[in-house]
């Protein structure tokens, strides 16, 4: 999602596990590395205009429910062809975009409340970890420590269901594909 989604990803992320994500993926993948920085820091313009420039990526962490209109230009991907490259109007500035640049945005709120304007700005990404899944995920380790055979089974089945999963798919659709052909359904197997 973060690499194909055409809009920049804002990460609901109470627990913080979004962030820890991005910070080594972005350090991993990122040539020219990774800024990090919080919309109350006097250098967030300048540090989004360096990423612009430079193809850096820029991982805005804590925002509110209430995106700052100074980040309307990134958001909306305000991009002008100059010629053969690109730029992007930031503040009273045009400068030049590099296609390796990232916007990365995360907040800590367990449940914001996004206005349907600046929800369409963005991919939200809900990190917030339920306790179910919380709870799947330790019995899982429990498992597969304590009994590494009963493991190996579960993941076998998962396999075998996703397997037999496809296959009643493709039943399906050939049942419906002789449905819709024309003549006797009997003549044609």
């Amino acid at each position: 999602i973060l690499d194909t989604a055409p809009r920049w990803p804002l990460m609901i992320d109470p627990q913080r596990q979004a962030n820890k994500f991005i910070k080594v993926y972005g350090k991993a993948e990122s040539s020219q590395g990774l800024a990090i920085c919080k919309l109350s820091d006097a250098t967030l313009l300048q540090a989004i205009e360096l990423g612009i420039q430079f193809g850096k990526w820029v991982l805005l962490e804590n925002i509110g429910e209430v995106l700052d209109a100074a980040l309307e230009p990134v958001l909306q991907q305000q991009k002008l062809r100059d010629g053969s490259s690109w730029k992007i109007k930031l503040g009273d500035k045009e400068i030049g975009y590099n296609e390796q640049f990232r916007f990365l945005m995360t907040t800590t709120l367990g449940n914001p409340h996004y206005s349907p304007e600046a929800s369409v700005k963005v991919t939200l990404l809900n990190f917030a970890i339920t306790p179910e899944g919380l709870q799947d995920q330790m019995l899982g380790i429990v498992v597969a420590q304590e009994q590494p055979e009963m493991e190996e089974k579960k993941r076998e089945l998962v396999r075998n269901n996703a397997t037999c999963t496809k296959k009643l798919k493709d039943i399906e659709d050939e049942i419906l594909r002789l449905l819709s052909a024309d003549g006797d359904i009997l003549e044609s197997t």
